[in-house]
């Protein structure tokens, strides 16, 4: 049976978007049948935010994410025999972080994923192979639905880029190999994604739900709603009658001024006073506990929190956290989608250099003392963009270090004998010592000046003079 017929069995037999009926197994146990039409809600393309995923709290969480993953190179990297590795210059990996296409930069295509990723909970992007199956272009599209065919192959339909759907026919279901999705943790189904949202639902319908009041209030001139009250029997065209006049008196061009009561009729402020409500506050509550669902910290967003003791502290929290659990995500999808063959052969890794930049003297003595044991001078000068030196491409070490294993070794050797028969001391036999001023030496006469004619022609001989003693 053919790859086709085996995916339109599997479409024959329930339709995508339509009701599957149960019984479904879950890690609790079973469910009913009637489960089903809550747990197909992804197949028939519904969303679980009926409240939107607006707000100036979520945009910021999801613009710190984005902004910084952008921020972040990646590279091809191979491991190497001797413990180090090695950048991958010309595979196709390489290529597409260099270039994803012909409209879009790596930036820009991570931008669109991440934030994608945090607002939908699943970011999709097609792959376009060559017909050696290496990948040269790399497309995001807005949209996507996974399929599962009779045999369990998974497949994707997807859409929400106008270029891509010009240039190619995303109409035929596309193979799960020529995908990346990225997807973050949801208990309903293992190929969608929830985003962080869901989470603070409540907190955000509570606080929509308050400023929407306050909007209606300062709409209204920052005049209260009243209720009229009377302890007169009115008739109902009384009440439209009464209700008539009162909105005539206080919208319109007539908001803001003084109605006239008669009847009896006595008006009392209905609504809230916003401080009273403790309405900053709630918003307040509100703007934590989103960035506890986007696991940010606060510090990030510049609106309090405990203080870190430099830049480069934070950013390593953040790192340890949220935003190096989203730099890995995308790692292992790009990986999985180019076959590497994976930790510690060959990978894909994002630089985050940029992003833990301490202050330029923190920076210079850690280079300083890094070129000393750890990395060449060299090494050391690319990180301020200066030029190499002659020489710097080896380690330095202090002379005074020397191996454990040597210790022990340079213990154990002898002292050097101490000389005998210096100049200036007396001969042990009581004789008279050689004088030792400037007109003594510890050779014959003849010899010495042999010594110091040949060390004058060697030194001639290399264009400089030889140093001759006295």
């Amino acid at each position: 049976m053919g790859l086709l017929s085996r995916i339109l069995r599997g479409r024959t037999r329930t339709a995508e978007g339509a009701y599957r009926p149960g019984p479904y197994l879950l890690n609790d146990g079973w469910l009913s049948a009637s489960a089903g039409r809550l747990m197909n809600w992804w197949q028939a393309g519904h969303s679980l935010r009926p409240y939107g995923d607006s707000g100036a709290m979520v945009e910021a969480c999801v613009s710190a994410y984005a902004q910084t993953v952008a921020m972040c190179p990646g590279d091809h990297w191979l491991s190497s025999g001797n413990g180090g590795r090695a950048r991958v210059t010309t595979s196709a990996l390489a290529r597409i972080i260099r270039r994803p296409n012909d409209y879009q930069s790596m930036s820009d295509l991570l931008l669109n994923l991440t934030r994608r990723l945090y607002t939908k909970g699943e970011a999709f992007a097609l792959a376009i192979r060559n017909n050696r199956f290496e990948v040269t272009e790399l497309h995001w599209l807005r949209d996507g639905l996974p399929h599962v065919a009779a045999d369990g192959s998974v497949f994707y339909s997807l859409s929400g880029n106008e270029i891509v759907e010009q240039r190619f026919d995303l109409r035929a279901p596309i193979p799960a190999r020529d995908v990346l999705h990225l997807r973050l943790h949801t208990p309903r189904h293992p190929l969608k994604g929830e985003s962080p949202i869901l989470a603070a639902a409540l907190d955000l319908q509570m606080s929509g739900a308050a400023l929407s009041q306050q909007i209606l209030y300062y709409l209204n001139q920052a005049r209260p709603s009243f209720l009229l009250e009377t302890d007169e029997k009115l008739t109902r065209e009384q009440v439209l009658l009464l209700r008539e006049t009162w909105n005539a008196q206080t919208q319109g061009e007539s908001q803001g001024g003084t109605p006239i009561l008669s009847w009896g009729l006595k008006a009392k402020p209905a609504g809230f006073n916003p401080q009273d409500s403790q309405l900053a506050e709630m918003l307040k509550m509100t703007d934590q506990n989103v960035a506890l669902a986007f696991r940010m910290p606060l510090q990030i967003l510049g609106i309090g929190g405990t203080p870190f003791a430099s830049t480069e502290a934070l950013m390593s929290a953040w790192k340890s956290t949220g935003l190096g659990f989203c730099l890995n995500h995308i790692e292992e999808a790009l990986g999985l989608l180019f076959q590497l063959k994976g930790f510690p052969d060959e990978y894909i890794e994002f630089d985050t250099n940029a992003l833990l930049r301490s202050s330029f003297k923190e920076m210079v003595d850690a280079l300083a003392n890094g070129t000393r044991r750890i990395f060449a001078p060299n090494e050391a000068r690319r990180y301020f963009d200066l030029p190499e030196v002659r020489g710097g491409d080896e380690i330095l070490v202090q002379q005074q270090d020397i191996p454990l294993s040597m210790a022990g070794k340079a213990a154990a050797q002898p002292a050097a004998p101490a000389p005998t028969d210096a100049p200036g001391d007396a001969p042990a036999d009581g004789s008279k010592a050689a004088p030792t001023g400037d007109g003594a030496t510890d050779q014959p006469k003849d010899v010495a000046n042999g010594e110091h004619r040949r060390r004058f022609k060697a030194g001639r001989a290399r264009g400089r003079a030889a140093p001759i003693a006295a």
